[in-house]
């Protein structure tokens, strides 16, 4: 990945797609050496993260994550879920971020000179390329090492520079967490992501 130390960055993460992509990749984020790395390689501004969250849950799945990356360094953006049932009597939930994520990037982009978004999501191209437009480079980073890949085409191609996320486990990856039930007292603090797994439909 091409980073530059002078050059102003922010980091926008669409929570349950990273999470998605990552799993898919057989490893966990550590969201800690994430931050550590653009932190180190560029002068970051920002570093957002967004995800949907269930109201009216007693306890929520993704509350320990939430709370970790709200003190280390993370902007949080949270928005409620919407639970709804499908055609084939299904519960699902859904908390799609497209829009909060869109309006953040063009709002910060005057200031910023690089964008990393976070996300195979093939709706961002035009939001990509109105940023470009304003002279931003952006990098997208998912991936193509799974089939079917992760990252859509029309996105990969409209990006300055794409990065497969396989290619950062080394620097921002860490094994997927054990039994997760059983650990999550005990793992909390190291691998504030291990109850994400449940709400990872969204």
């Amino acid at each position: 990945m091409r980073l530059y130390k002078d050059e102003r960055t922010a980091l926008f993460i669409d929570g349950s797609n990273l999470y998605a992509t990552a799993k898919a990749l057989g490893f966990d984020i550590d969201y800690k050496s994430l931050l550590t790395h653009f932190e180190t390689n560029t002068r970051l501004m920002r570093a957002n993260y967004y995800t949907a969250l269930m109201d009216d849950a007693e306890y929520s799945p993704i509350r320990p994550l939430i709370d970790w990356l709200d003190y280390n360094g993370f902007m949080v953006v949270t928005k409620p879920a919407k639970e709804f049932t499908d055609a084939q009597g299904r519960r699902k939930i859904k908390g799609n971020m497209d829009i909060e994520i869109a309006v953040d990037v063009m709002e910060l982009s005057p200031s910023l000179d690089h964008i990393v978004l976070f996300s195979g999501d093939g709706d961002f191209r035009s939001l990509v390329q109105a940023v470009q437009g304003k002279g931003c480079r952006v990098t997208v980073i998912s991936t193509m090492a799974v089939r079917p890949p992760m990252v859509a085409d029309e996105l990969r191609r409209q990006a300055d520079q794409f990065v497969d996320l396989a290619s950062l486990k080394n620097i921002i990856g860490r094994a997927p967490s054990g039994n997760r039930n059983n650990d999550r007292d005990n793992d909390r603090d190291q691998n504030p992501d291990q109850s994400f797994e449940e709400f990872a439909e969204i």
